[in-house]
């Protein structure tokens, strides 16, 4: 599992999780956002000042987790304004993964390091136009 944030302003390291943990509310407040992608959007963006929109994962609405992001970055979307089920929100799902899947698979690939090796490459060589195009689309 990785994990990644998106702007037009610029784009978070890409995070490989360590195989078999749980994404429990925890997890994800403790390490994902505080260890990963709060530090890496405020280095993209240059400022503490941004919006955050995540899916609906339910380590995404937990109470302390809301309560965590509405304290710790000034423009969050609350979950209670998140449409259900809308894949234009998420512009990582529906466009960057497309294309980075494309070519992290274009040969085969041997085993789990050169799985991971590939797509930290492909993520660090993609161009920040097709995020930009991604986060276009989004309303």
């Amino acid at each position: 599992m990785v994990s990644v944030a998106v702007s037009s302003l610029g784009a978070s390291n890409i995070h490989v999780l360590e195989p078999g943990v749980s994404i429990n509310g925890a997890y994800y407040r403790d390490v994902v956002l505080r260890q990963m992608l709060l530090p890496d959007i405020r280095a993209a963006s240059g400022s503490e000042f941004f919006v955050l929109q995540q899916d609906s994962a339910p380590s995404h609405r937990a109470k302390d987790t809301v309560a965590l992001l509405d304290q710790k970055t000034p423009d969050f979307i609350s979950p209670a304004l998140w449409p259900p089920n809308t894949p234009d929100l998420n512009p990582v799902d529906y466009t960057a993964w497309s294309v980075l899947r494309e070519r992290v698979y274009r040969t085969k690939i041997s085993d789990v390091d050169e799985l991971k090796r590939r797509v930290n490459s492909e993520w660090a060589a993609l161009s920040h136009a097709v995020i930009e195009r991604a986060v276009g689309q989004w309303r």
